[in-house]
């Protein structure tokens, strides 16, 4: 729940995640993305607006066709993968978003280094 946020508070917020986000709307253009583009998988302002298919090399159009495809027909809600990139294990995480009524509104995109989260092991408390 939202109450009385300001674009610039929702924002500083969403930059501040330890991972990277991108919206893609339901006609499958990149409406928002975090960060400053200086990330794991940079992302130039000039995105904004583009089809999501031409921010991909066309060896890759097919899978995001049909991850977007089974988003918009309700086949799924989730998919994840994870790659191996300069040294680090990348988890990459794709959800649908839909209104209270259950419309397609778009896919949001999420991307963690997780190199150093595998690596955790027993507990570290912050009391």
């Amino acid at each position: 729940m939202i109450d009385n946020l300001s674009w610039n508070v929702l924002k500083s917020i969403l930059n501040t995640l330890p991972l990277e986000i991108t919206f893609v709307d339901e006609d499958d253009s990149v409406r928002y993305f975090s960060g400053s583009g200086r990330g794991i998988f940079p992302r130039d302002p000039s995105l904004i607006g583009m089809r999501v298919q031409d921010c991909h090399p066309a060896s890759s159009r097919p899978a995001v066709n049909r991850l977007l495809d089974s988003f918009k027909s309700d086949r799924a809600s989730f998919a994840e993968s994870w790659v191996n990139k300069d040294g680090k294990k990348i988890y990459v995480r794709y959800a649908a978003v839909r209104s209270d009524d259950g419309r397609y509104l778009g896919c949001v995109e999420t991307v963690q280094d997780i190199t150093d989260i595998q690596k955790l092991q027993g507990e570290k408390r912050l009391d």
